[in-house]
């Protein structure tokens, strides 16, 4: 059955004519001219039966329909030119993985961690990208997930083989400016500094002050960061105290950049997995890299 498959170069004009919202403006980042944007785009239309944009006095605005469409060809765009360099980069070589990480956990832990890689598994090129969520395998082109959530987060996760590395250990820690570094804070004394909140885990101050039997009435207060990392250069700037994972903090507390202030660490609800798909099951490169993170976690754990 023949595929109902636009023509590629009619897509690629439809993606930069939709993106600039201008034909003009596509046909000079495509090198062509503005009559032969409009030809393909015209036959675009005609093989869709769709109109894309509206011809105005001003030039042309996209459809509802022309809107959708080019968000969802743009995505498909980008990843055929993301697998033609992988393989124009190394041709002849089927080694390359696709990999969505958590942010600080792949540029603390992993990041270090990959000339390690490439000296035991040289045939692999490993491309990383920013996730946060759960997604559907089935509609990205990733091979596998560092991912850091609940267990029972992991278990709900739909398509899925997940075999856990790491747990969170948080331990408060702060700048040596704050607190001398051979220093330590009973857990009372914590409550009388400023604390640094993770704005996706506004309850992790609470859950450890509840664990070390104190009260404290404003646990929750405090500026607020999104990612670990930016919780980690406030607290080496003085900022306050920042509960975090010592596993994420290594460099700055072997250069003496952040200390810990209180020597009670508390395991958080969450731990790292490297989660795979199941049709990949069988697949010899994402098992070797696997097998790499597996020993890796095991060895700094």
């Amino acid at each position: 059955m023949k595929r109902k498959i636009p023509n590629t170069q009619a897509l690629v004009c439809f993606e930069a004519a939709a993106r600039h919202e201008s034909f003009t403006k596509a046909a000079q980042e495509l090198a062509l001219t503005q009559s032969a944007v409009c030809r393909q785009i015209a036959s675009l239309e005609d093989f869709l039966g769709v109109p894309l944009f509206r011809r105005t006095r001003r030039g042309v605005l996209l459809t509802e329909a022309g809107a959708t469409y080019s968000r969802r060809i743009g995505q498909r765009l980008d990843a055929v030119e993301r697998d033609t360099l992988a393989l124009m980069a190394h041709p002849g070589l089927a080694g390359s993985l696709d990999l969505a990480v958590v942010p600080t956990f792949a540029t603390r832990w992993l990041l270090p961690r990959l000339p390690r890689l490439a000296a035991q598994v040289p045939d692999l090129v490993l491309n990383l990208e920013t996730r946060t969520r759960p997604f559907l395998f089935a509609e990205s082109e990733f091979d596998g997930a560092l991912y850091a959530g609940t267990p029972e987060q992991v278990a709900n996760w739909p398509g899925t083989e997940a075999v856990a590395l790491l747990r969170e250990d948080l331990v408060p820690v702060c700048s040596p400016a704050l607190i001398a570094p051979q220093h330590r804070l009973q857990p009372a004394e914590v409550a009388r500094y400023p604390l640094l909140q993770q704005s996706t885990r506004p309850d992790a101050w609470r859950r450890w002050f509840a664990a070390q039997g104190v009260q404290h009435p404003r646990d929750a207060a405090g500026p607020r960061y999104e990612l670990f990392s930016m919780l980690a250069a406030a607290a080496a700037q003085g900022m306050g105290l920042a509960l975090m994972p010592t596993l994420l903090i290594e460099a700055e507390l072997a250069r003496g950049e952040l200390v810990v202030a209180c020597d009670r660490p508390h395991r958080g609800e969450r731990s790292y997995y490297f989660v795979t798909p199941e049709r990949k099951a069988g697949d010899p490169l994402l098992a070797r890299l696997r097998e790499w993170i597996v020993a890796e976690a095991a060895g700094s754990a």
